[in-house]
């Protein structure tokens, strides 16, 4: 069977609208969607995990994300896009042409293919706090998105973890919908820059609770309402009641880490273990290889920008096709 002339690993926003663009330009993509059962890191992306999605424009009114993500796939399956419940279990872009093996989630079976262009979207997961109850109150009051989510808690009480510039960053912005914001850190020293740290501390919305962690979240009615937490360094064995409730939020800001593992000592990646591309493209450190959306973009982490990431993904991959005679 000759190589397929793209392969997409990632269904979030940036697969998917590579998957599109490939499509309507007749590369015959396929997606290898990943697992459509995981609570941390579901095929679909994290829109699979957020209930309404106000921000993605031509939704006025909104729309649930996993509404949003059935509609990329409709209209790349349009197309022509061709889909597998999989998930990759190795990859080689050693050689033309490219290898991927997976395991086709509805058969059990290992496959393997070929492929001239390789679009990864593979996304960046969420780090998140360990605690049982997380998986079933995200997307109802457990969130890692200030930009995404906090609208929702417009008047409302809710709790920042972390200690970074991204927890100060989202502090702030919470305060511009919630009616009180805490930090909980598990020291009293931070790792944000002072400026972003000033702002924090300076604004009146927000109270620090210091050499603390998150020890158990209090469900009421299937929406977060009460944070227990415990102390840490002069604090230890202390506990304390945080009540955020009704329906309070949680933002888990302790940072992100990419799906890059499939490639390791194959791509180049970024001190941070995101990919690494070339300038302003989608090129990684071999041709043929195109990175989209969050797996490489750890700054804006928006749906948006991951969509606009996978046209533009798309579009390198045909030129270098065409460039190539396939």
């Amino acid at each position: 069977m000759d190589p397929k002339k793209v392969v997409i690993i990632g269904s979030g926003p940036a697969g998917l609208t590579a998957a599109i663009y490939a499509a309507r330009a007749r590369l015959a993509p396929l997606v290898i969607e990943g697992d459509p059962g995981s609570k941390i890191d579901p095929a679909g992306g994290q829109l699979m995990l957020t209930t309404d999605v106000e921000n993605y424009p031509g939704f006025p009114e909104g729309i649930l994300g996993p509404e949003l993500m059935e509609r990329f796939k409709k209209q790349a399956g349009r197309f022509g896009a061709v889909y597998v419940s999989g998930m990759v279990t190795r990859v080689n872009v050693r050689k033309q042409p490219f290898t991927v093996a997976y395991t086709n989630l509805e058969t059990g079976e290992d496959e393997t293919i070929e492929t001239r262009t390789l679009i990864v979207a593979t996304g960046a997961s969420a780090k998140y706090l360990g605690l049982k109850v997380e998986e079933q109150l995200i997307g109802k009051g457990v969130t890692t998105c200030a930009t995404c989510d906090g609208a929702f808690f417009k008047g409302r009480k809710v709790a920042v973890v972390g200690g970074g510039d991204t927890a100060m960053e989202e502090a702030n912005f919470l305060t511009r919908h919630a009616e009180k914001v805490y930090v909980i850190h598990r020291r009293d020293e931070f790792r944000a820059s002072k400026i972003m740290l000033k702002r924090a501390q300076e604004n009146p919305k927000i109270e620090f609770k210091l050499n603390r962690t998150v020890l158990d979240i209090i469900p009421e009615k299937r929406f977060l309402s009460k944070l227990v937490l415990g102390g840490t360094q002069k604090d230890e064995g202390k506990t304390e009641d945080l009540a955020i409730g009704p329906s309070g939020g949680l933002f888990i800001a302790i940072g992100h880490t990419p799906n890059t593992d499939l490639f390791s000592g194959q791509l180049e990646l970024e001190d941070t273990g995101y990919l690494k591309v070339v300038g302003g493209t989608s090129l990684t450190s071999v041709e043929g290889v195109f990175a989209a959306g969050d797996v490489h973009d750890h700054h804006y982490r928006q749906a948006v920008t991951a969509a606009g990431a996978g046209c533009k993904a798309a579009m390198d991959a045909e030129k270098w096709l065409e460039a190539r005679g396939y």
